[in-house]
Formats: C-alpha cells, structure tokens, sequence
C-alpha cells in the first residue's frame, strides 16, 4: 500500500493512475489520521518552497511524517518540491526544510547553461545511477525523464548522491539516505521509465 500526501500541492491524480496501471493499492493522506498504518510514502510537490512548506506544515500532518519517517523509518520518496522539501533549506525561501536529509537547494548558475532558454531545466533528461539502489531496477541505462525545477539539490554528503544529471555540470537529480529517497524528475510524467520507477519504489 502506497500512501500519497495530499497538502495542497502536486498532482495527487497522475500518481493514483500509475499505480493502477501496475496494479498497486493506494491511499490519499489528508490528515494526520490518514496516516496511520503508512507501509510508504509519496511526497509531491511543485512551485515554490516555502509556500509548499507552509502548506505542509499547516496540513496537521509534519508532526506525524517525522515520526513515520524518522523513528519508524517508513520509507518515502520525495518528488521534485517534495525532494527539496526534505533538506535542510532553499536558496528559493527562507523557511527551514524538513531535514530528512543533509543538503541545501541551490539555484542553478545560469552562466553555465548553453541552452539559448536557461532556466526553468524542463524537459527530457538522462538520469544516470551512481548507487546500486532498487529504486532504479531495470533504469540503469538509457533512462530519461522530465524535468521542470529552477532549483536543484546539493548533498552535503556525498554518498547520498543516488543519480546525476546534467545540467550546466552534473547535479543530483536522486539522493538516497537510509528509507528516504529523493527525485528532481517527475516520474508521473515520464511515462514507461517513470512508471518503472514507481513500480520500483512499491517493490522495496
């Protein structure tokens, strides 16, 4: 069972219909009580940081999602914003992250960018794994996914890189640490490699 986060941001919809596609049973959280039980975890988000930190941090929901995540260690992945979201702050506000994970997001140089439209990334992009890791079962050649982000995410440790993109010089585009996953990409729009991925994540 997959448990979705639902606080106002993302498109809770494009995940549901994956999992139906691969025949996964899932569960749309809302508030805290939606949570009980969680085997995993989805984290969505789009926009900007702050805003979806505030409109985590107001679903009633943070204080549970830290102790499912961790004391608990259910694992969850976190999914552009929501990736951001689960380090310790963005160049992009001013509000502390969830810390999940020991990074900051950082906004790209745009003098290292040769594309004629710099920024925002978006579009298709290789993902390249650099940690064995099951999330990326059957994507380590070859995988392309779409991008839209202003901002990427720095790991202040380095072995919790999981794949590399590049863009202007080679960013994580996946972190890992312990049961906490992170992709810049969106996989609910990446259609075969995407749903592959997700796939994955249901299977750890």
């Amino acid at each position: 069972m997959i448990t979705i986060i639902d606080y106002g941001v993302g498109n809770i919809n494009a995940f549901v219909n994956v999992y139906k596609r691969v025949d996964v049973s899932v569960k749309i959280a809302r508030a805290e009580a939606d949570l009980e039980g969680a085997e995993k975890l989805i984290l969505p988000g789009v926009g900007h940081f702050d805003h979806a930190m505030k409109q985590l941090n107001n679903s009633g929901m943070r204080g549970v999602l830290d102790e499912l995540v961790l004391e608990k260690e259910v694992p969850v992945i976190g999914i552009c914003v929501g990736m951001q979201m689960m380090a310790n702050n963005s160049d992009e506000g001013c509000m502390e992250g969830l810390k999940w994970i020991n990074a900051s997001v950082r906004k790209f140089d745009e003098t290292k960018i040769d594309q004629v439209t710099r920024l925002p990334h978006m579009g298709w992009n290789d993902v390249t794994p650099v940690k064995n890791i099951a999330l990326f079962d059957g994507l380590e050649k070859d995988a392309i996914f779409y991008f839209l982000h202003t901002y990427y995410f720095e790991c202040n440790n380095s072995d919790d890189i999981m794949a590399t993109t590049e863009y202007g010089g080679e960013f994580a585009s996946a972190a890992h640490h312990e049961n906490k996953y992170g992709i810049q990409f969106h996989p609910e729009k990446s259609h075969h490699y995407g749903e592959i991925l997700l796939h994955n994540f249901a299977r750890l």
